[in-house]
């Protein structure tokens, strides 16, 4: 028997809606973790029937947001700089790495309280948060950085640090590239302003040049 021909067309399309309902799940359940199916499959542009053809439930749905997440973060971190490089360029670096993908990160958070779990979050967020505290223990080795809190104590509060900035730019309250966020961490891990700033034009000039080169 011959098998059906699956149009081109038809697999764009798909893969098209599938990204659509994805997208629209990242930003609406940032806005409210208990928003529905319905509401979510509405703000992507898409009937209820095409989102539950990609996702046959909200646990599906979530799965999938997890794994896309996993793997935005896997290659942030990928893009992390090597034990070589100063740590305060470092952590610039890394803060700017991660950023771009900061509302998944956001997301993930919120989703750990009802619906993915606090084991599975952390998961997937272990080598972010291993690179921070890896970037920090150097730089508090070398006298850089702050030493009255443990290097992993001290990546968490600087980890909230970065949601609450990332949550007044989401807001509107605010508003940031990353840069701006990058020198606020970086004075709270104990560098001084003239070098924070100093540091984080550096980094960010070369990461705009690597991006327009990739």
């Amino acid at each position: 028997m011959t098998k059906p021909v699956i149009r081109e067309p038809m697999r764009r399309n798909s893969r098209s809606n599938r990204a659509r309902i994805l997208a629209a799940a990242r930003q609406e359940l940032g806005r409210n973790p208990d928003v529905t199916l319905e509401e979510i499959a509405r703000a992507a542009g898409v009937v209820r029937r095409t989102l539950f053809g990609h996702f046959p439930g909200r646990a599906a749905l979530l799965d999938a947001l997890a794994e896309e997440a996993s793997e935005a973060l896997r290659g942030a971190v990928s893009r992390a700089p090597g034990a070589e490089e100063p740590p305060p360029r470092a952590l610039a670096r890394f803060v700017l790495s991660i950023w771009p993908v900061g509302d998944r990160y956001r997301l993930l958070l919120a989703l750990a309280r009802q619906d993915l779990g606090t084991a599975r979050v952390s998961e997937i967020l272990a080598p972010a948060r291993d690179e921070a505290t890896a970037i920090l223990e150097r730089g508090q080795r070398a006298g850089v950085f702050h030493d009255h809190l443990p290097a992993v104590v001290l990546s968490a509060a600087l980890e909230a640090l970065t949601l609450s900035l990332l949550e007044s730019v989401n807001t509107g309250t605010w508003d940031d590239d990353g840069t701006r966020t990058a020198v606020a961490t970086l004075l709270a891990a104990g560098v001084s302003e003239p070098v924070a700033t100093a540091t984080v034009e550096g980094v960010a000039s070369e990461v705009r040049a690597e991006t327009a080169e990739g």
